[in-house]
């Protein structure tokens, strides 16, 4: 399991009800039903993802994110709504994280930050898009669409009247240091927020 989902599973509170957006093959899910007794559900585009989803015994409807999932589900019918490294590769992603914060009480939302310094250094030195661990397509092949930094998010999030809970900044090994608690947009190439209405 990658790291930021550890990071994410232990926000969840046990026997919470989770919806999983974006959720890929399951393994979140997954870990969340046999270390927390989660009851979850996914949402996932691929084919091949929603066969890996059914093999793990995991409950996923097969839907496009970009076309809302504000008719699928009704208000409060989740405790939390995740979307992990997702969101970048969304359309509309303001429309999508109020959506979520209406079927859900909290989101987790987690993405490549692209303030990151080496991101930086290759786009204002190098002169080209980055490609690094956290975002590793070139620009003519990557299914990001608006990369943000954390201070782009945290200004959504603001005119969006969301409260931030939490957030986690860490590096591609998935470690906090000391440059990342002082610099977080500087530091940091993957943010991890926890979300609310206020």
């Amino acid at each position: 399991m990658r790291a930021d989902l550890k990071i994410i599973s232990e926000w969840v509170k046990p026997g919470s009800r989770v919806l999983d957006l974006g959720c890929g093959d399951g393994t979140l899910l997954a870990h969340l039903r046999d270390t927390r007794q989660v009851e979850g559900m996914g949402l996932e585009l691929a084919d091949d993802n929603i066969a890996a989803c059914i093999r793990k015994g995991i409950p996923v409807i097969q839907g496009d994110l970009d076309k809302g999932i504000g008719d699928w589900f009704v208000p409060d019918s989740f405790d939390y709504v995740i979307m992990s490294q997702t969101i970048q590769a969304i359309r509309h992603p303001e429309n999508l994280l109020t959506e979520m914060l209406q079927i859900g009480r909290e989101g987790i939302v987690a993405f490549p930050n692209m303030g990151y310094w080496r991101n930086r250094v290759q786009l204002g030195l190098g002169g080209h898009m980055p490609v690094t661990s956290t975002l590793p397509n070139p620009w003519y092949n990557t299914p990001n669409i608006h990369l943000c930094t954390l201070v782009d998010f945290e200004n959504l999030c603001r005119e969006l009247d969301f409260e931030v809970l939490d957030r986690t900044v860490v590096d591609r090994a998935h470690r906090q240091t000391l440059p990342m608690k002082i610099f977080p947009n500087l530091f940091g190439e993957l943010a991890i927020y926890r979300i609310q209405k206020r």
